[in-house]
């Protein structure tokens, strides 16, 4: 009998995302009637009696399916003879399509959506149609391979990134004339090491692979950033009038616990409510009729009340076709009258693409919302309160290194101690997780066993990290106490960044004074001003930060376009981001913000001075 091949880390990650896609209501698993959806969206067609197979054994236990068991499920499929039905499956079923070439760990090959592949280009063609640095590769044509061969300059990377981010990336620094292979490699840093400041999974993906156009990764990459564009306001405190989503039976703080997913879930049933039809579960099987969708244009589209804002009428007519596919494609005619076509073609729709569905409903809501705040409701306006910078930083920092689930609310989000504990492993802490509560976790007990979780995480960080916790505890972590959160996750983040170091210097110890030194003797020797430690005052100019940068990499600074004397404080900005960009410009993971350098934030100049060390000891 054939051996199960393992499941790779990178398969792992595809498997994950697959599973988000199904679980939008993030409670960590999903239902027995959902398997033949989540398989479809893992890219991994199974014939209906082994779905009956695995459904029936799965209802001896539970109605549910957890990520482990459905990873556990993969792991006992991928036997020799089914990896081969897998991928016979996949190279037959439309819209997927083969990858040249195999996973060198499983043997394995990578597949990809044809379908995906053209919403991203028709997006991408879309949004940079008129950027004049993006005329020789644009537009694509969804046909064929252009896409692939558009991005492996780097240059529509950094540009959809500073679409969904704005300002992630100084333009400054993008290379755009006269390319050469070196030029190209520094543009796809850029993109990358920003992309990864934004929240992105880009560990297994390098600038190899995407100057290679390695379709799956690239697509990958693209969904990560279009993603974080489209969710962008999709956030209680940036959209106040999402409180119209707000339930009788709910408080403020559990509206503000929802993911941008389970926020356009409520948003679409609010107003499928409205219209008096029924509620849909998910943007995947419940849509495939398109009739919820048309109930949703017809209720956002605009009525003309608002001045400036002409009325237009959604034709309903549609609804009433027999067949799913002609009805899909009347319901996108209406669409398209709203602007709001994007990311679906009418087969997308009747398949129910989970992923491509998400993007359509999330770009619907971005034009029209059509929410009202409420004016009569006794809420405390005050306790929203928008994300902080340094919490941003957090944030992403862990999404970045692929924790799941992402990482949405800081303090809701990791309530359960659950990514903590990833993180730990990040660090190389190791975690007994036969002590660990996993979800899904039962109403009755389930602040319990989160406590009990968040006990052993701070535990942890005590005994085995040997991290100063003095006055936290288990149940700061629980109720989200932000000082005593943000201490932890400084000291997760500050361990993760020297080990960095220290790996790179075969184990050597590394302490601030340790940066210190090395900074100021490689400014020394360039004949540059040295600095007194991560709180000096220059650091605001950001001239310490791009003299080392100009060290490490001879002549990579512009200093013509900089301001060095007598700055204003927009001039320091304008440094800083400029500095901010060039370190991931020359391969330094910088997760810091141009506003930390301006305000001399101890910490986190520690990390970009860190962070560069390790690009300079690389190099070496």
């Amino acid at each position: 009998m054939a051996m199960a091949a393992e499941i790779t880390p990178e398969e792992l990650e595809e498997l994950r995302e697959a599973f988000a896609m199904i679980d939008v209501d993030k409670n960590g698993y999903v239902s027995k009637a959902e398997i033949n959806e989540l398989f479809r969206a893992a890219n991994l067609p199974l014939p209906g009696y082994r779905i009956r197979d695995i459904v029936q054994e799965l209802t001896q236990n539970s109605d549910n399916l957890t990520f482990e068991e459905f990873s556990q499920i993969v792991h006992g499929l991928k036997s020799t003879e089914v990896a081969k039905t897998f991928r016979k499956a996949i190279n037959k079923k439309e819209g997927i399509r083969s990858v040249a070439g195999t996973s060198e760990q499983s043997g394995t090959q990578h597949s990809y959506s044809e379908e995906e592949k053209v919403a991203f280009v028709n997006w991408i063609n879309q949004a940079l149609e008129k950027d004049p640095d993006c005329q020789h590769v644009l537009p694509a044509d969804p046909s064929n391979d252009d896409l692939f061969r558009a991005v492996g300059d780097g240059i529509v990377l950094c540009k959809m990134i500073n679409l969904s981010v704005p300002d992630t990336i100084d333009e400054r620094t993008i290379n755009k004339k006269k390319m050469t292979p070196f030029t190209i490699q520094e543009n796809l840093n850029l993109a990358l090491n920003s992309a990864s400041a934004i929240g992105c999974h880009v560990v297994n993906i390098g600038a190899e692979d995407l100057k290679e156009g390695r379709q799956h990764l690239v697509l990958g990459l693209l969904w990560q950033v279009i993603k974080i564009g489209l969710f962008a306001d999709i956030e209680l405190s940036r959209n106040e009038a999402l409180i119209a989503l707000l339930r009788d039976s709910e408080s403020l703080e559990d509206l503000m616990k929802l993911s941008p997913e389970e926020l356009l879930l409520r948003w679409a049933n609010f107003h499928l409510e409205e219209a008096g039809c029924s509620k849909i579960n998910n943007f995947s099987s419940d849509i495939k009729d398109s009739r919820a969708y048309y109930n949703l244009l017809n209720q956002v589209a605009p009525t003309g009340d608002e001045e400036g804002v002409p009325a237009i009428a959604i034709d309903m007519s549609g609804i009433k076709e027999k067949e799913d596919l002609r009805r899909a494609e009347c319901m996108l005619e209406q669409a398209d009258r709203l602007g709001c076509k994007q990311f679906v073609m009418a087969p997308d729709v009747v398949r129910g693409n989970p992923k491509l569905n998400l993007a359509f409903v999330a770009n619907l809501f971005n034009k029209y919302p059509a929410l009202k705040k409420p004016e009569n409701q006794e809420i405390d306006w005050s306790s929203i309160e928008g994300e902080t910078r340094e919490e941003r930083t957090f944030r992403n920092w862990m999404n970045s290194l692929g924790v799941n689930p992402q990482v949405n609310h800081l303090y809701s989000d990791i309530d359960d101690a659950l990514v903590i504990f990833q993180l730990y492993e990040k660090i190389k802490v190791p975690v007994d997780w036969q002590r660990v509560n996993k979800p899904p976790f039962v109403k009755l007990g389930s602040k319990m066993k989160k406590l009990e979780n968040c006990n052993y995480a701070v535990d942890l960080g005590r005994k085995e990290a040997k991290f100063s916790l003095v006055g936290i505890a288990g149940q700061d972590l629980n109720a989200g106490n932000r000082t005593l959160t943000l201490a932890l996750l400084w000291q997760l983040m500050r361990r993760y960044t020297l080990n960095i170091l220290e790996d790179l210097g075969q184990g050597e110890k590394v302490i601030d004074d340790t940066i210190v030194s090395w900074v100021n003797d490689a400014l020394s020797q360039a004949g540059k001003a040295t600095i007194s430690g991560f709180k000096d005052g220059a650091i605001s100019t950001s001239m310490p930060v791009l003299d080392l940068i100009d060290v490490i990499r001879p002549g990579s600074i512009r200093y013509d376009m900089l301001k060095t004397e007598e700055l204003t404080e927009e001039e320091k900005v304008n440094n800083a981001k400029y500095a901010i960009s060039m370190a991931r410009k020359i391969g330094a993971r910088v997760y810091a913000l141009p506003e930390d350098l301006v305000e001399v934030k101890p910490k986190m100049v520690m990390t970009v001075f860190a962070c560069l060390m390790a690009r300079s000891m690389m190099k070496a």
